[in-house]
Order: C-alpha cells, then sequence, then structure tokens
C-alpha cells in the first residue's frame, strides 16, 4: 500500500495541458562515501505463472501501483540483473515536492505517473528510461493540504490516502481516477500528427450527492457537514467502477448509465486499496476483512467477513489503528493481508471463495521482533509465497532523523499444501523502511529499496536492492543517491515493460536498468 506518498500537495486548478517533451531536472544527491554497488550480478531464477488480467484494466504488470487487480506485486518482466547499471533521474516538479508516487504503462511501455507538488497533484506521461516530460494533466488540490497548513499539523496530510493515487489504468490506456472533488474521470493520452501528446478528459461522474463533500478548504473555512474522501477506485469483472471513502462507504458506479449505489460500514475506516478478482471485491477496513459482490441493482453486497486483532492504539509510522495491508490476491482460493495486534503483527492468509464452508484462516503467522513490529504496504504473492517488510520505526522523508530506529527484517512465508498451516521459510535482516516492494517472475528477485550509513558524511545513502527469493539472499545493491531528496518516503517500485526499474523519491523518480550491451563474462 502507499500512503503518505503525496503529502505535498497543496493548491490547484482543474485543467488540461499539453507540453513538450521535456528534459528531466535530475535530483540533487548529498554527499556520497558509500560504494556504488554492493554484491554481485545475479543470474535470473524464472518463476511461473501470473494473475488473471482483468478485462477491464490494462494487462497484468501495468494496471495499478500494485500491478494488478490482485495486488500481486509481481511484474512479469524481467528486472534489472546489476549488470553495468544506469540510471537516470528527474524532479517532479520545479516546485517544492515533485514525488511520483504511483506509476503505471501504457501499451507503448511509456510511463503514467500520478506526482505531486506544493501546488497539486497531477498526471504526468514519461518516456522510459530517459523520464523526459510528454504531457501533463493537473488535478484538483486535496482539502487536508490546506486543513493542514491552517491548522499547522502534518499529520492532517500523512493520513490522508485520497486525491488519486489509488487509480487505475483500464483497458484502453485511460487513467481512472476519483479526485479531490469527489468526481470520478476517466482521462486518455494522445499522440498528434506533430507527435505531441496530450491528456484528454473523457467522461466524470459527480458522486458528491452520494458522497459527503463539506471539506474544509481555502473557499469553506467553516465547513458544518461531513467530509469523506474517496481513497480508491477499481472495476470488478461486470465493469461496475467499485469506489470506497475514508470513513467506511463502498459503492459503485455503472459507467454505461451513470448510476451510483452504495452502503456504509459504521465506525470503520478504509485507507487501503483492495482487490479484485472475477468473483469478487475485498476490501480491508481498519476492523475486518471483507468479501463483497454487486448485487442485482448494482448495490455492495457482503459475502463474507473476517476481524482481526487491531491492537489498542495507532503505531507510530502507521495511519491508523488497523492493518497497514492492501488485500493481495493470491492464486484462485487465498487472500492475505496483516492485523495490528500489539506485540508482534501476525500475516493472516484465509479461504476466500464466497462458498467455502468452515474456518477461513488458515494461518496466523507472527512476524518480526516484539515491540518492533509494524507494516505499512502490500505484500508480494505468487504461487503459494508472500514476502512481506518490517516498517517499524520509519516515519516519512520530511520528519524521519533517526535512521537506527529503523529496525529491519524481510520475510517469506510459504501457505502448506494441506493448508494447515503456513512456515516462515526465509527473513533476512535487511532493512526496507517504507517501499512498496515489487518482484520480477523473469528473474526471481524481489526488489526493495533501502539505505547504507556513510562513512564521514551526514546524511544516509539510498539503495536498490535485490533478494533472491528462493533463498532471501541478498545479491546486490544499487546505489541511486543520498540525502532527503532520494528517501522513496512509502512510495512503489514499478518494473516496466523494458526490465527498468522505476522508484518514487520525496522528489521525482529515477529510473534503474541494465547495460548490457558491456556485460561481463560470467
Amino acid at each position: 500500500m502507499i500512503k503518505r506518498s503525496l503529502f505535498l500537495a497543496g493548491t490547484s486548478l482543474l485543467m488540461v495541458a499539453c507540453s513538450p517533451t521535456q528534459q528531466p531536472e535530475a535530483l540533487k544527491t548529498a554527499e556520497l562515501t558509500a560504494p556504488a554497488f554492493i554484491g554481485s550480478p545475479a543470474t535470473p531464477k524464472p518463476f511461473e505463472g501470473k494473475p488473471a488480467d482483468n478485462l477491464f484494466m490494462a494487462p497484468h504488470s501495468k494496471s495499478t501501483m500494485h500491478s494488478d487487480g490482485y495486488n500481486s506485486d509481481v511484474h512479469s518482466a524481467m528486472g534489472p540483473l546489476g549488470i553495468n547499471p544506469q540510471m537516470t533521474t528527474r524532479s517532479g516538479s520545479k516546485l517544492p515536492g515533485g514525488m511520483c508516487a504511483t506509476v503505471t504503462f501504457d501499451q507503448q511501455g511509456q510511463l503514467v505517473a500520478l506526482c505531486a507538488s506544493l501546488v497539486g497533484f497531477e498526471l504526468q506521461l514519461l518516456a522510459p528510461r530517459s523520464l523526459e516530460l510528454l504531457a501533463r494533466y493537473e488535478l484538483p488540490s486535496r482539502p487536508s493540504s490546506f486543513q493542514a497548513l491552517v491548522k499547522r499539523d502534518r499529520d492532517i496530510i500523512m493520513s490522508d490516502t485520497s486525491g488519486g493515487a489509488y487509480y487505475y489504468l483500464d483497458d484502453k490506456d485511460r487513467v481512472v481516477l476519483a479526485d479531490s472533488t469527489q468526481t470520478i474521470i476517466r482521462v486518455g493520452h494522445t499522440q498528434d500528427e506533430q507527435g505531441n501528446w496530450s491528456f484528454n478528459l473523457e467522461n466524470s461522474w459527480d458522486l458528491s450527492k452520494d458522497v459527503p463533500n463539506d471539506c474544509m478548504d481555502w473557499g469553506n473555512w467553516f465547513p458544518s457537514d461531513e467530509c469523506d474522501p474517496i481513497t480508491a477506485v477499481m472495476p470488478d469483472s461486470n465493469g461496475l467502477i467499485w469506489w470506497v471513502t475514508r470513513y467506511g462507504r463502498i459503492g459503485t458506479l455503472n459507467p454505461e448509465n451513470g448510476s451510483i449505489k452504495g452502503i456504509r460500514l459504521d465506525n470503520e475506516e478504509i485507507q487501503n486499496g483492495f482487490s479484485v478478482d472475477q468473483n469478487a471485491v475485498y476490501i480491508v477496513s481498519d476492523h475486518a476483512t471483507y468479501s463483497m459482490k454487486a448485487g442485482a441493482d448494482d448495490s455492495p453486497q457482503t459475502l463474507w467477513k473476517e476481524t482481526y486483532d487491531r491492537g489498542s492504539a495507532r503505531k507510530v509510522g502507521s495511519i491508523n489503528q488497523g492493518s497497514g495491508t492492501t488485500p493481495t490476491l493470491i492464486g484462485d482460493q487465498y487472500i492475505t493481508v496483516t492485523d495490528n495486534a500489539d506485540e508482534k503483527i501476525n500475516l493472516l492468509v484465509y479461504r476466500r471463495e464466497a462458498n467455502f464452508e468452515g474456518d477461513r484462516l488458515i494461518c496466523s503467522v507472527p512476524l518480526f521482533s516484539a515491540g518492533q513490529s509494524s507494516t505499512d504496504n502490500s505484500m508480494i504473492g505468487y504461487g503459494r509465497s508472500i514476502i512481506i517488510e518490517n516498517n517499524f520505526g520509519y516515519t516519512n522523508a520530511m520528519e524521519h532523523k533517526d535512521w537506527k530506529a529503523v529496525k529491519g527484517g524481510i520475510s517469506r512465508i510459504d501457505i502448506r499444501e494441506d493448508e494447515s498451516g503456513c512456515d516462515t521459510t526465509w527473513t533476512s535482516s535487511e532493512k526496507a523502511p517504507s517501499v512498496v516492494p515489487k518482484l520480477s517472475s523473469a528473474n526471481g528477485l524481489a526488489y526493495f529499496y533501502t539505505f547504507e550509513p556513510q562513512e564521514g558524511a551526514e546524511d544516509v545513502a539510498w539503495y536498490l536492492m535485490a533478494l533472491d527469493a528462493e533463498t532471501g539472499k541478498t545479491t546486490f545493491k544499487i546505489r541511486t543517491g543520498a540525502g532527503q531528496q532520494f528517501d522513496n518516503n512509502w512510495a512503489p517500485i514499478s518494473i516496466g515493460p523494458d526490465g527498468t526499474a522505476y522508484i518514487g523519491t520525496l522528489n521525482g523518480i529515477l529510473a534503474i536498468w541494465d547495460d548490457n550491451r558491456h556485460s561481463p563474462e560470467r
């Protein structure tokens, strides 16, 4: 899951803007004393299989920040092997901020990214590897930015996942997102005869009559009613666009006729994205995991519900008192999330079929060290395996100073064939403070973003790190830069069709790929 990555958005007007190709302005690194490369190049160990595609979304690996509707966090392309690694960086804005936190890929392999700055969110179309800006589309600012400024409370922004980060790319390469005005929009991009690209608003649906939008903002200093921002959208297998709000509203939009239906989970929050398969929609609130399906009138109906241990309080670095994970679907039968238990969070694996009878819970696996256990990101899910990182001790790029407080830990848990439980296959002591990790099924590497202290330098150095998903062994680390601008601040790693790894950072985005032209003999 991604949460606080887009916290620097302020005010903006909704508009379409075309831009000629622009060369990237590079990120600025602090002093570097750490080695540029640690480890050795990897040998591919591919995995087979991938989740089923949703016909209303772009193909697997390309459609969401978590790769697909299953939130598998698996990419089919072969990511970097650490062979003569090359890197390009780009600042996402000339203003403060600039993080490009969500990245998807169109049919041509171009990046469709959601980026933020001090003056608001925008969609950006970027060329692969070079990160040249091809087009941009500005979005309205979130009320939380104004509220945080007036109340001088940055946590208001950090705990807001609305504004568009949980968008998806549809089967026609169009962005579908809910903006901060409670409007679901569908935005395409096209190229003219001169070769210039532009974004185009194709459809919009106003949900403000169904979802309260009386929010404190520049033009509304003293709201008298409820403000409940839409946090995520995703289509089900019939093409209905499902949406969820921060304060527990769940609904559907029929894009063919504009019909809107909804329900509410009383006294529950939804701050994560959700997942979909051919049979249902799966949603995690701060109290429970739900499986839902649209009824005859398109209203959400609960198929099953499983509560979990939400602990006694919100943990440091967490967004609320509940699960920090977007639900991950594994194969045709399983769903995995974590709870928020006090001493150690637990990895929970359930049977997800609607007609399953008996105890759905297959296993509850305690994770990491007592009192130092927390995750705020989605897991990698493939085969019968789950890979999860420990985010305990990290806050955000703007505030974090004590790097010794980041305790680290990455584990792989496997579901037993007989479903009698789960086993921890390996645990690495490596630290991945906030990244949404990804697995390349083509090479068997799990990618994370880590840091290393630097001798004689104040700032830590940041690295793209690859672990062998089979053994948990650290294969290599590629240095990206040092200092705050290179802190990824809860953004995901995304692997493009050409094998380039993209990482959102506090001030922009970076691209890393292998230079195979000068590959050494191995």
